[in-house]
């Protein structure tokens, strides 16, 4: 079973390329069936992909103990949080205008020519929001793929989601130059319930249940290992998902593709390595450094599509640059597991 897990996960790009191709063809012959699934929603929340969600941060959030909280309060700990919270903050929304605007209204608009200006506008609107949104659900992904830390990626998760609740709208408001700008509150509340408390208890209480019935013995070396492939499947299902919804988009525009693709590629990397090397210079534990550092990289991207749909509609310039980051983010994302798994030696252990 191990050796069938170490080569599913040595080639995950291989198969999450092919589910993004075939997510892309059944939207365009079988459009009918990601219709439907993509009008199961509950206030903006699409209950199918929430579901595959689950899969994927149940691995997670089983492994937690929260008998190690009183663990919380070690510096590096709270170094790692600072982190996060300063990056996802107080940098990356503001380095997403600033990069998307350069690349995409002063270059490839103004000086090349590239992209109609009000249209390229509207793919800075769509930047933006995925820079305001860090991520929620996939860096528990990426965490358990680079072994962080369950505990601290939980804390992590749940302190940005209580200040995404106060901070994304007036971020975003500042960054589009509106006064009013209509976030659908019911859409984060709803999609915390979902992504992070309902995974969490039922984590939990089978986590309590299987410990007490089985034993330790087996919850660990029979248990945890079959649930290992578990977040991997979630995650190509929910590509396949996620690209038979936006399918059209994506082939009707594949120069504008490319061109909204460099500048989020760019500023992935850049906050990435933003907050790794200060991680690594503050001497953080490796598996709280990689955590810390794959939330600012990676974004919400549910939220981010769904608020670019609510004020921009289906077929905006908005919509499709969303959309964009997830197709960029899921490649480019495994890219930095690997950087951070290869270069785990050079830091400390706790």
């Amino acid at each position: 079973m191990a050796k069938n897990i170490g080569f599913f996960e040595k080639y995950l790009s291989f198969w999450v390329f092919l589910c993004i191709i075939f997510g892309i063809l059944l939207g365009k012959f079988l459009p009918d069936l990601p219709m439907y699934l993509s009008n199961i929603t509950l206030s903006g929340v699409n209950i199918p992909i929430a579901v595959l969600i689950w899969f994927m941060i149940y691995p997670m959030m089983v492994k937690i103990d929260f008998s190690a909280v009183k663990n919380l309060g070690k510096s590096h700990l709270f170094k790692g949080l600072s982190i996060t919270w300063i990056i996802n903050w107080l940098i990356k929304p503001f380095s997403m205008f600033l990069i998307a605007y350069f690349f995409l209204v002063t270059l490839f608009s103004g000086y090349l020519e590239l992209l109609p200006l009000e249209l390229a506008k509207e793919y800075v609107a769509g930047a933006i929001l995925l820079g305001a949104a860090p991520c929620t659900a996939m860096v528990f992904v990426w965490s358990h793929l680079s072994k962080g830390d369950p505990l601290y990626t939980l804390l992590q998760v749940s302190t940005n989601n209580l200040i995404i609740l106060i901070a994304f709208a007036p971020i975003v408001g500042l960054l589009m130059g509106l006064s009013n700008i209509p976030v659908p509150y019911d859409t984060l509340f709803i999609s915390v319930i979902l992504y992070v408390v309902i995974p969490l208890v039922f984590g939990y209480s089978s986590r309590i249940y299987f410990l007490k019935n089985k034993g330790i013995e087996w919850f660990e070396k029979r248990f945890i290992p079959k649930l290992n492939n578990i977040s991997v499947f979630g995650l190509l299902l929910t590509l396949i998902l996620l690209f038979s919804f936006q399918g059209d988009l994506i082939l009707n525009n594949p120069l504008y593709i490319l061109l909204i693709a460099i500048p989020l590629i760019i500023q992935t990397y850049f906050i990435f390595g933003i907050s790794y090397m200060w991680g690594f210079k503050w001497k953080l534990p490796h598996n709280v450094c990689a955590p810390a550092s794959f939330i600012g990289a990676s974004n919400f991207f549910e939220l981010a599509v769904a608020v670019a749909i609510s004020l921009f509609g289906i077929e905006s310039g908005a919509a499709l640059a969303t959309t964009v980051g997830v197709l960029v983010e899921v490649p480019i994302m495994l890219s930095l597991v690997k950087l951070a798994n290869l270069t785990k030696r050079r830091f400390k252990i706790v």
